[in-house]
């Protein structure tokens, strides 16, 4: 059992939740110390602080850390779709800046991260569209998915890649999950 360790529990600040996570929980996802804007907030540019507070944290009390997110359409920095001149990206600008991502945050945490969350939410939640109309999927196009996979199987090789996103409960929408499981799986993701 898991969940996600915001960075009051972390840092230690918030003691009994702390103590809680350590007797209870074998796993856990950071909240927000993964994301995009949060470990990658301008070109170049890394803060590594917030989430190797987690890594330690989770080696500290002996839990899996499991990463989260790479690839999602939340708390992204504008420039990431945007070229110096402020124009959308072309595909394989896009593409290359993904790949560059997952390859630095990834390889830094390579056999400490068990686990990732590769790609988060990227399911349409109504409508006919499998995909979110994301700037991801608007730039790249739905193959975005499988590249983010193939990026993240080469940064280390031995973590297990996921898929994550809520509200399958409901079942139009599971069955958009399910085909888009059966065309990575045909794409050989």
């Amino acid at each position: 059992i898991g969940g996600a360790l915001n960075r009051p529990l972390v840092t230690g600040k918030d003691s009994v939740a702390a103590a809680i996570a350590s007797k209870h929980f074998s796993t856990a996802t950071p909240e927000n110390d993964l994301k995009w804007q949060l470990v990658h907030p301008r070109p170049n540019e890394y803060n590594w602080e917030q989430a190797d507070s987690f890594v330690a944290f989770c080696e500290k009390i002996k839990i899996v850390p499991i990463g989260h997110c790479l690839v999602w359409h939340g708390q992204v920095p504008r420039w990431v779709y945007l070229d110096d001149a402020g124009n959308a990206l072309t595909r394989d600008a896009l593409l290359s800046r993904m790949k560059d991502h997952i390859l630095t945050v990834v390889g830094r945490y390579k056999g400490k991260i068990k686990a990732w969350d590769v790609v988060n939410e990227a399911i349409a939640d109504g409508g006919d569209e499998v995909l979110r109309n994301s700037l991801w999927r608007q730039i790249i196009g739905p193959d975005f998915i499988a590249k983010a996979f193939e990026y993240a199987h080469e940064a280390d090789p031995d973590a297990i890649l996921r898929y994550n996103d809520y509200g399958l409960e409901n079942p139009a929408k599971r069955q958009k999950l399910i085909k888009l499981i059966k065309s990575l799986q045909e794409q050989k993701v």
